[in-house]
């Protein structure tokens, strides 16, 4: 396993665990704060929905932009208007936070087995985001999943009578 990948799937245990003490809480009532980009405010089973949707997604577009001759932009990503997208955030408010959790272990487990196996050419394959531009798989792993997960725990923290859960 490249040192890189195991940065990643580090940080993808430690984001886990955190995920798994907000699955084993009550779900909050509260929104979360304002999205600085959209504007968009979630309840907890929002954030959840959309937790156990994204892995698998961009899992399935990393692969798209390895599966490019070399040198080659495949075109990967979404906007946040995406209708699978939003319909995984609006189921989420319908399913309980124990079923998405289940989700997103499944998924973090795949893609952890997924980073473990992925080569060099596999890392610095390019796409071309539909409006953020060029991005190698390194970033594409950074921004759209580990990163992006543990910006959504941190919602999760905000929202929790608690306060943050660390691991």
């Amino acid at each position: 396993m490249s040192d890189r990948a195991a940065s990643f799937v580090a940080r993808l245990e430690v984001v886990e665990r955190r995920l798994e003490a907000h699955a084993a809480r009550p779900v909050p009532s509260a929104q979360t704060d304002p999205d600085p980009a959209t504007g968009e405010r979630w309840t907890a089973g929002q954030v959840w929905g959309h937790l156990a949707e994204i892995l698998p997604y961009w899992t399935t577009q990393i692969r798209l932009v390895q599966g490019g001759a070399p040198g080659e932009l495949k075109g990967f990503g979404r906007v946040p208007s995406d209708p699978g997208r939003l319909e995984g955030i609006e189921r989420g408010a319908r399913e309980s936070a124990d079923v998405l959790m289940d989700r997103v272990r499944a998924a973090a487990s795949d893609l952890g087995e997924f980073l473990r196996s992925m080569d060099e050419r596999g890392w610095t394959a390019r796409g071309r985001h539909v409006t953020l531009g060029e991005k190698d798989v390194g970033s594409i792993v950074e921004d759209y999943m580990i990163g992006h997960l543990e910006s959504h725990a941190d919602q999760l923290d905000g929202l929790s009578a608690e306060g943050s859960i660390s691991a």
